[in-house]
């Protein structure tokens, strides 16, 4: 017989009150069946002497005392089970069988009389199993009072969820109706901001809500736990005998290892708003990118040294720097022949270009002017002093000596070189929360004004140079640096 077939048999012939093999069986009219000690305890604890009347402590249906009767094939299943039941089964001891009646505290076990004189037990703290179990049952007792006070927090808990949850439906719907409203009144110029702040909002729906989900099925989970764990200790205290004692420890263990893990819950006040942005504020971004693009020229690209690092396209249009300089040597890099001019040069009006950018991770570009009367000894590119403690420090890139540009660097770190009055130049660290993929340059000759729009982001403007101090033509200036993907200037039609 498969052990669990052996299982489900035993468990039909286990007496319902002392939870072991049923002893001399008696059956009431309702089918449940009692050893005869049991049964006969059990009425007259309850005050019912024989020929009296009382109730089944399985189903409570009433029976006359005197209709009990033997039921020997019970009494013989329960024979033939015992022998096929192992010591462990019939809780004897594997080594000597005899019957587990005293408790070692330093194993945490049960053992046998023979076990307890033995030397692996020798010096151990041992105890008969009376005491072990009066000891066991009253901490079970104050564990069924610890858990069942969680209940009610659990209830709490999972109110709470559905409130949340209900909430934030109500909130996200209000936001979204706001949303809407914001964007119908200006359409025309906000269809593609309108899409993007709605995928936003969907997204902090969906993984609010499905945190919300998580933190009830985790609730769930616990709150199951908990019931089968008060259900085992309430188990364990009515139907407690010493047979049952390391049942008994068993659960008592896990009972003290119970933490409610209270799920972690998405506060409203942590995101309450979803603001429309500033509408007013982006039109007047739009405004300005598309008043500066009338301006637009179509520069074509030359590089300014003979001997250069730089492959032009045929269309002079595309930059793409030759050799791949390694970032080892970057104090040792002459970046002058990554150098490349527009073919146009601006003494006077305004000019707009757009660069395309996507695929690099470093770049220059901006404005170049030939400075006037200005003494110091040249520089060739970037030049970064180890000796001094500004390793991105670019000295050619000031606006003293005729560059107004911005750059990337690392990949991310953007990088502009402003005025200053001493001969070190001032580098700010720009914040760009969208990556430009493509940036237009605006030169306001008469105003002199240099301007960066973010076109990725709607034209937002990136930085600006005001009172540029021109002392010759400017020209478009570009630098693609040591990376090797292209840099690409867009014709006025794109």
């Amino acid at each position: 017989m498969n052990f669990p077939a052996q299982m489900n048999i035993q468990m039909e012939v286990t007496c319902p009150i002392c939870l072991d093999l049923l002893t001399m069986p008696l059956s009431l009219d309702c089918g449940h069946s009692f050893c005869q000690a049991c049964i006969t305890a059990k009425g007259q604890d309850s005050g019912v002497h024989q020929g009296g009347e009382s109730n089944c402590p399985v189903c409570q249906c009433k029976y006359q005392f005197w209709n009990l009767r033997p039921n020997q094939p019970l009494a013989n299943i329960v024979k033939k089970v015992k022998e096929n039941m192992s010591p462990w089964q019939k809780k004897l001891c594997e080594h000597h069988g005899e019957k587990l009646l005293i408790f070692c505290k330093e194993d945490g076990k049960l053992i046998c009389q023979h076990c307890a004189q033995s030397l692996e037990h020798s010096g151990h703290q041992i105890f008969f199993m009376e005491k072990v179990a009066k000891n066991y049952q009253e901490k079970l007792q104050a564990a069924l009072k610890k858990l069942r006070k969680e209940q009610p927090k659990m209830e709490e808990l999972e109110a709470t969820i559905r409130e949340e949850k209900a909430s934030w439906k109500n909130h996200m719907q209000t936001e979204r109706q706001r949303i809407l409203k914001g964007f119908n009144d200006m359409r025309a110029t906000l269809d593609s901001e309108e899409k993007r702040v709605l995928q936003k909002l969907e997204e902090d729906e969906v993984n609010v809500l499905d945190n919300l989900v998580v933190a009830r099925d985790q609730l769930a989970q616990q709150k199951q736990c908990l019931r089968e764990l008060i259900s085992d200790i309430e188990h364990q205290i009515w139907g407690s005998s010493v047979d049952t004692v390391q049942d008994m420890i068993n659960v008592m263990k896990r009972s003290e290892r119970w933490t409610l893990k209270k799920p972690n819950i998405v506060s409203k006040k942590l995101k309450s708003t979803f603001r429309i942005p500033d509408l007013s504020g982006m039109l007047q971004v739009f405004k300005e990118l598309t008043e500066v693009q009338r301006y637009w020229v179509d520069v074509l690209l030359k590089p300014v040294n003979a001997i250069s690092n730089i492959a032009i396209s045929a269309d002079k249009r595309q930059m793409t720097t030759v050799h791949n300089f390694s970032l080892k040597n970057v104090f040792m890099c002459d970046f002058s022949a990554f150098d490349v001019l527009g073919y146009q040069h601006f003494s006077s009006g305004k000019y707009y270009w757009e660069v395309d950018v996507s695929e690099k991770i470093a770049w220059i570009l901006g404005v170049y002017s030939k400075a006037r009367n200005l003494k110091r000894k040249e520089s060739s590119g970037f030049v970064f002093d180890p000796n001094v403690n500004r390793p991105d420090v670019y000295s050619r890139y000031k606006p003293q000596f005729g560059y107004w540009v911005i750059g990337l660097q690392n990949e991310s770190e953007y990088k502009v070189f402003e005025e200053t009055s001493t001969s070190d130049p001032r580098i700010l660290t720009l914040f760009i929360p969208v990556p430009p993929c493509r940036i237009g340059v605006f030169l306001d000759y008469e105003a002199r004004v240099v301007s960066f729009f973010n076109v990725t982001n709607h034209g937002s403007l990136i930085y600006r140079f005001s009172n540029c101090q021109f002392s010759h033509a400017a020209y478009p200036y570009f630098n693609p640096w040591n990376c090797q993907r292209p840099i690409t200037l867009c014709p006025p039609s794109s």
